[in-house]
């Protein structure tokens, strides 16, 4: 039988089963016929958020932020290009803090930006404040143990 990874379309949520051989080929989404891997991080709400993390068989960083916060503006180029960078290894997210209060506080989020690594949708590393693309790709090598290059 062959190895598959679940993929939660960025669009329109649906959970898309994909070969493992086949992650690198641009998979779309049978349903809205969106790229699955498109390279840009999902706009996560509160509706969305437990589906993108829980279901999604990549590893899910979610970048916690708000439109007014300067650290976050300046980070999210960073995390745009690490995401294009790695989009079949983890899967890139981002929550406004601001617009979906109740994901932030169910997850104690005090500053930001603060980014989450979640594997099976569990928390397994968590990193408040700022960083640039090259601490951003140490960071996740470390946390996710994989072989990302640096």
């Amino acid at each position: 039988m062959t190895e598959s990874v679940n993929l939660v379309c960025g669009q329109c949520s649906a959970t898309v089963r994909v070969p493992t051989a086949r992650i690198e080929d641009r998979p779309g989404c049978p349903t809205c016929h969106s790229l699955l891997l498109d390279g840009k991080p999902v706009a996560l709400t509160a509706a969305t958020f437990d589906r993108h993390v829980g279901r999604t068989s990549l590893p899910v960083v979610v970048d916690f932020w708000a439109p007014w916060c300067g650290p976050c503006l300046a980070m999210a180029p960073f995390f745009e290009q690490v995401s294009r960078k790695f989009s079949s290894k983890l899967r890139f997210a981002k929550l406004d803090t601001e617009a979906q209060p109740a994901i932030a506080g169910r997850f104690d989020i005090r500053s930001i930006p603060t980014l989450i690594l979640f594997r099976d949708g569990a928390e397994i590393a968590r990193q408040p404040g700022a960083m640039d693309a090259s601490q951003l790709t140490h960071w996740l090598a470390v946390k996710n143990g994989s072989n990302l290059q640096i």
